[in-house]
């Protein structure tokens, strides 16, 4: 099971290349303007996740996503993308997912198993957009 989640999380990154990006200016800074969402504010989660931070959402690209995660300061730290273990085993494709920023510095793959918003078991894919972005979530 493991060894299958690794690998179906390898082909979502392998896919992040030609991923859409949106007006990387306009999402630098939390607020995210519409369609997206504050998860918090639209689920029972905190308004900040540690390991995540604030998350904002457009629920029309749910459940995949992305979720752009901003730190305590409002920066743009990572894009996140939270796809179900079952729709991958059964061959669904999350194809062209848009980014948050061009910049990635590096990538976290885990498995979660489930919460408000995502109730499946479901991998989260985090994409941190620079070197300190990962502490930053975490604070």
């Amino acid at each position: 099971m493991l060894r299958k989640t690794a690998i179906a999380a390898g082909f979502i990154v392998a896919t992040v290349p030609s991923a859409k990006a949106h007006d990387e200016q306009a999402l630098a800074n939390a607020p995210a303007d519409e369609p997206y969402v504050k998860v918090s504010d639209v689920l029972p989660l905190p308004e900040f996740i540690p390991g995540l931070g604030t998350l904002f959402v457009d629920p029309a690209t749910l459940p995949a996503g992305p979720f752009l995660a901003y730190d305590r300061d409002g920066r743009l730290s990572a894009t996140v993308y939270m796809t179900p273990l079952d729709d991958l085993q059964n061959g669904t494709s999350f194809d062209g997912l848009h980014i948050g920023s061009h910049i990635v510095s590096s990538t976290d793959i885990y498995f979660n198993a489930g919460h408000p918003g995502v109730d499946k078991p479901h991998a989260h894919v985090v994409l941190f957009h620079d070197e300190n972005a990962k502490e930053r979530l975490a604070e």
